[in-house]
């Protein structure tokens, strides 16, 4: 099956954000017209991905990867491009991840063909639009979680309308969100899958970040137990899969290196395992949780590859900027920029300004005087100092926090070079 994008055949124009033509153009084409942010070109507001902070994410954590002895699947949830998956892929990630059917169908149409669906998949009837989707893609490496028999038989569902003859399952378990929470639910959803027609033992799977409190100490001790947990586990699939290479499978963004020294260790001794990744979020990096993550991750050794200590500050850098119009100066103190809660992610942190441009030209310093305060739908609040000299029409800059919750606004995501100029367009599909 031939993948075709929706953007092929069609034209970006000014129904998608941040195109400021009326009459269109071909998606492809976007590079050549020279667009640059910071002169106003685009239709503001706009999100763009520096090109290079994301390739030097791509290939430090790709790096870290190999040195620590897994693999990753990145979460393709993120920013939900067909497009960046397949690079990642292409660039040497183990395969892609997803959190629900529609994802996978996004993901299977444009050419991936091994997935890890992190999630349950609900009853029956998701079990039937499973399979028929599955059936459409004989080829595909499939693996999905399962915590319970009834999300056993929802998966063996799945593999008969596919007419599979075997399916992969995960056996997840959990703390805070999804995820059998003791033994005996562990022992029975194994069972389950061992009775069923078509479905086999994949491995096993957690979720780390389900577990993180406010507490830091807490944090960690919760997150030593889930490893723990997860080990026994897989000592219980391994003993009903003497055979089958396993997958032990965990990692988020945020504690990565957490994961890979609790399960590494296990899926080497077993001589028949891997342990695979699924973080997504720390391609893009942020200047809000993620930056604070970093941090962390440092303070807890940083990134020790082939030997040498790497930062994860200093490593990672923060791709996507939001870029925003000054629309108003109402009063002494305020500003109103052109963007809001439509464009930005606001869950876990504002936007934060970066730089300013005023006609394409940096006025340093004011930037750092400025931090948004609020958003409305279609509004940012700033406060200003009362002596800056940010003016109507200035472009903005913004950093934001949370990856995810902001590419699921944006159709589009146009790519920037070392120069801050548009190279293409990166079409989301988010559904």
């Amino acid at each position: 099956m031939q993948f075709l994008s929706r953007w092929d055949g069609q034209r970006l124009s000014t129904t998608t954000r941040g195109i400021p033509l009326v009459d269109g153009l071909a998606a492809e084409d976007v590079g050549s017209q020279r667009w640059s942010p910071s002169r106003g070109d685009l239709a503001l507001p706009a999100l763009t991905l520096d090109e290079a902070a994301f390739a030097a994410n791509r290939d430090l954590f790709l790096k870290w990867c190999a040195s620590a002895g897994v693999s990753v699947a990145p979460h393709a949830k993120t920013p939900m491009s067909p497009e960046l998956a397949r690079s990642l892929r292409a660039a040497g990630a183990w395969g892609t991840t997803v959190a629900n059917i529609q994802q996978a169908a996004v993901l299977l149409a444009s050419g991936e063909r091994r997935l890890l669906l992190a999630n349950e998949i609900g009853g029956l009837a998701a079990g039937r639009r499973l399979g028929a989707l599955l059936g459409a893609y004989p080829d595909v490496e499939f693996h999905a979680f399962a915590d319970s028999p009834a999300a056993v038989a929802a998966l063996a569902e799945a593999a008969r309308i596919a007419g599979r003859r075997e399916l992969s399952v995960l056996i997840e378990l959990g703390a805070g969100r999804a995820g059998a929470r003791d033994r005996a639910a562990i022992e029975a959803t194994i069972a389950a899958v061992l009775a069923a027609d078509r479905l086999v033992l994949g491995g096993v799977a957690t979720y780390e970040g389900a577990a993180a409190t406010p507490d830091a100490d807490e944090t960690m001790r919760a997150i030593a137990v889930l490893m723990e947990r997860t080990i026994e586990t897989f000592a219980l699939v391994r003993g009903a899969a003497p055979q089958r290479p396993l997958i032990m499978s965990a990692g988020g963004s945020a504690y990565f290196d957490i994961v890979a020294r609790a399960l590494a260790p296990s899926a080497q001794a077993d001589g028949n395992a891997g342990v695979i990744l699924r973080s997504g979020a720390l391609f893009f990096a942020d200047h809000g949780i993620y930056a604070l993550a970093f941090a962390e991750v440092d303070r807890r050794g940083g990134l020790r590859i082939d030997g040498t200590r790497h930062s994860a500050v200093e490593g990672f850098r923060p791709a996507l900027t939001l870029w925003a119009e000054v629309l108003s100066r109402p009063e002494a103190g305020l500003a109103i920029a052109g963007f809001g809660m439509r464009d930005a992610s606001f869950d876990q942190g504002l936007p934060v300004p970066l730089r300013v441009f005023r006609d394409g030209i940096e006025q340093p310093g004011l930037a750092a005087a400025l931090a948004v305060t609020r958003l409305n739908d279609q509004h940012a609040f700033l406060s200003v100092a009362p002596d800056s000299a940010l003016a109507v029409g200035d472009v903005i800059a913004f950093g934001i926090s949370h990856p995810c919750t902001c590419l699921d606004r944006w159709r589009v995501i146009l790519g920037l070079d070392a120069d801050g100029v548009v190279t293409r367009a990166l079409p989301t599909q988010f559904g």
